[in-house]
């Protein structure tokens, strides 16, 4: 698989295209629209360049080279596999996989999602090859984390998860580990709770966001604290992946506390809005 695809140019989706094409494989990035598609391509600008400063690549400008970013989706026609990377909303991932399943011209090519808590098998129901619709979930910043989740749902073929798997390892030179498809996956079903109970901390006032941070980098060696590491993941995002957790296990600390409810409705994100639980540049 050496023609991929990205749908969605935000953080995750241009993290994803970078690596892909720093892999030396041909990127084809979709956007809903011309200033999505020019933001997108600053990022990857802004991310490659830094990455070129630290010799960590030869050249960003041939990097980039090998990325095409076009806002019409039909682009895909002749992708080998295609990731979606566009907003954690059910309805919106269920109608684009809809859509990639009429484009899509191979008919061996996976359909993957980029989804932190959205059940596969409800992407791959809306399609008619569900064998080939899979969840590849990374880790933000993508061109840093190694780890990618490897999600098949009930109808995924095996073909299909060897596949992914070779893709991730091989051409990616990431680690993959497989997760049954259910909300949270491995990763986010431990880490979101996490977070929720340091939000709830911080909202009894227990404590202030920053020696709660402090506390867990300083006495449990964490590499940054649950409060800035919600910032880092997004508050929307965080919300989302608690609120799919909740729904599928009704367990109570899976709820999202109302502070965190009421930051996401002003619109306070965190690192990618400027403000969070802490102020940035």
């Amino acid at each position: 698989m050496d023609k991929i695809g990205v749908v969605g140019c935000g953080l995750m989706g241009a993290g994803i295209a970078e690596v892909s094409a720093r892999a030396g494989l041909d990127v084809v990035v979709a956007e809903s629209s011309a200033g999505a598609a020019d933001a997108g391509r600053r990022r990857l600008e802004k991310s490659l360049g830094r990455a070129e400063a630290k010799g960590k690549i030869e050249s960003a400008s041939a990097v980039l080279e090998r990325i095409h970013l076009v806002t019409d989706l039909d682009a895909m026609a002749d992708r080998q596999i295609v990731i979606e990377a566009i907003i954690e909303e059910e309805s919106a991932k269920i109608d684009l996989f809809h859509r990639l399943d009429k484009i899509v011209l191979d008919p061996e090519a996976i359909l993957g999602s980029n989804t932190s808590s959205i059940p596969i098998m409800k992407l791959g129901a809306g399609t008619t090859r569900p064998s080939q619709v899979i969840g590849i979930h990374f880790f933000n910043p993508v061109p840093v984390l190694k780890l990618v989740e490897l999600v098949p749902s009930l109808l995924t073929s095996k073909e299909t998860l060897r596949r992914s798997h070779a893709f991730v390892e091989t051409k990616l030179n990431k680690t993959a580990i497989d997760c049954q498809d259910r909300a949270g996956f491995v990763v986010n079903a431990l880490l979101i709770p996490f977070v929720l109970s340091a939000i709830r901390m911080m909202e009894s006032g227990f404590a202030t966001a920053e020696d709660i941070d402090r506390g867990l980098v300083l006495g449990a060696a964490h590499p940054q604290g649950p409060l800035a590491l919600a910032d880092l993941i997004g508050l929307d995002t965080t919300k989302a992946v608690a609120e799919s957790l909740y729904a599928e296990f009704k367990e109570p600390l899976y709820a999202p506390p109302p502070l965190l409810a009421r930051m996401v409705e002003a619109g306070l994100l965190g690192r990618k809005a400027g403000r969070g639980f802490y102020t940035y540049e």
